[in-house]
């Protein structure tokens, strides 16, 4: 297998929702820590700031970015028959949780849903809110729920690494927005590169890109790549524009999304170089969604960025699915834009 995707493959099983990014942070530093070339920190707020060390010393310095939170569930209440009430850390679609398996503290949990035969007819398409939704952990009662289970414990999704389709070209998994981007970045660091680079390993981007906020007034790059996985709805029943973006398209470059405008000029530089290049690359096609780069942006005094993304289906899903070229897109055009922007 493909180092990118080996290193995605253990990611995406770890579990670390917003602010609890230890087991993510944790695993990359242990990849990283012997290497000659690189060095690192960790700030207050729990960033991963990764030094490595190139060929050359560009004029320009240089930020890549990945955010290592997922998105999932944190208790909130206990019941006294021992069930769970919930919230949403991120943005998460109701519809996605309902009979779903979960995982709290190394227990199995499963998402109540009402059954179809106690379900009224004329109710039958309703979606209940978070709010109302319980984690099931099989305890009888709130005091043994207690014995596991603590306010604040976070939950995520419970989903295998799958890799299916001709030849396992597609890839099934949670939290591949974005463990995708810390495992291209992570295989970079642990590459040669021709220039000195900064990596930024971000917490907390699920829930308004705070993490981007501290690390980049640290950092005070002059350029940054934010790499990410980004919507694709290319599914039965939706056209046109509403595809936003699709696999097998390449990487997905954005003009303009929910947070940042992005500048003209870098936007067309990088369907130039991708072109120039043989890299396919497309963009979206629907100005929706955000990402880090919408504090990396306003950050320190300005920063010149754009978003680099993978196209993801089920995108904040347990399922979320992704095309491994399209992967290999993102990080080839990534390589070629640091090129570009060392010295310009």
């Amino acid at each position: 297998m493909n180092r990118v995707f080996e290193f995605a493959k253990e990611l995406s099983l770890l579990d670390g929702i917003s602010s609890r990014e230890e087991n993510v942070r944790n695993y990359i530093i242990e990849k990283i820590k012997n290497e000659d070339t690189v060095s690192y920190i960790v700030d207050n707020l729990g960033n991963l700031i990764v030094e490595k060390k190139g060929d050359k010393t560009p004029k320009n310095k240089i930020m890549i970015d990945a955010h290592m939170d997922e998105v999932g569930l944190i208790v909130c209440y206990i019941t006294s028959d021992g069930l769970l009430k919930v919230h949403s850390v991120g943005s998460i679609i109701e519809k996605v949780l309902l009979g779903r398996t979960v995982k709290v503290n190394g227990l199995t949990g499963v998402i109540d849903i009402k059954p179809v035969h106690l379900t009224d007819k004329d109710k039958s398409k309703d979606i209940p809110k978070i709010d109302d939704l319980y984690v099931d952990i099989g305890a009888e009662s709130r005091e043994e729920a207690e014995k596991y289970v603590s306010l604040g414990d976070s939950i995520e999704f419970d989903s295998d690494w799958c890799e299916f389709g001709e030849n396992g070209e597609y890839i099934k998994a949670k939290a591949l927005d974005d463990r995708l981007g810390c495992a291209v970045m992570l295989d970079m660091i642990l590459s040669e590169q021709e220039y000195d680079l900064t990596f930024t390993f971000t917490v907390q981007e699920e829930v308004g890109c705070r993490g981007a906020i501290t690390a980049t007034n640290r950092v005070k790059p002059d350029y940054a790549i934010a790499l990410e996985c980004t919507t694709a709805s290319d599914i039965s029943g939706i056209s046109g524009e509403k595809k936003v973006c699709s696999l097998s398209g390449g990487a997905v470059v954005s003009f303009m999304d929910g947070g940042t405008v992005y500048l003209k000029d870098l936007y067309r530089k990088a369907m130039s170089i991708a072109e120039e290049n043989g890299i396919k690359a497309q963009t979206k096609t629907m100005i929706a969604g955000g990402n880090n780069a919408s504090q990396i942006h306003k950050s320190s005094c300005g920063v010149k960025c754009l978003a680099v993304s993978v196209p993801c289906r089920y995108l904040h899903s347990p399922s979320c699915v992704v095309k491994k070229s399209d992967v290999e897109d993102a990080k080839n055009l990534v390589q070629r834009l640091i090129v570009e922007f060392a010295n310009d």
